[in-house]
């Protein structure tokens, strides 16, 4: 089982600060902030030889595997225009424009 502290970590630490704020991050496909709940997203699938990650709401990255396949991402990379150009994700990602960062719903698949 992993440590949470290291060994010659002090638990008294007054330089940790564990309550602060973590760093901002914008959602790579939505534009929109990170909330609470984030995820490191794969643009070009792991299994594909994508080692590049981007920061990305859950509900965007359901979205996104909901509608392309691994090789479709593949195929796209890092073109977040391109992923924006299909009429589902453009629709998605305009309902969602105004939601609370934390927001999350259900996500329909895409019937293959």
């Amino acid at each position: 089982m992993a440590r949470k502290h290291s060994r010659h970590d002090s638990y008294d630490d007054p330089e940790r600060d564990d309550d602060a704020p973590a760093p901002a991050h914008t959602c790579w496909l939505c534009g929109r902030p990170t909330g609470k709940n984030m995820v490191w997203h794969h643009p070009v699938p792991k299994s594909r030889g994508g080692k590049d990650v981007v920061p990305m709401h859950p509900i965007c990255q359901q979205t996104l595997i909901a509608n392309f396949t691994n090789s479709e991402l593949q195929r796209y990379g890092m073109d977040v225009e391109g992923l924006l150009a299909n009429p589902a994700i453009r629709k998605f990602v305009d309902w969602v424009a105004n939601k609370d960062p934390d927001f999350t719903a259900t996500t329909a698949k895409k019937k293959r």
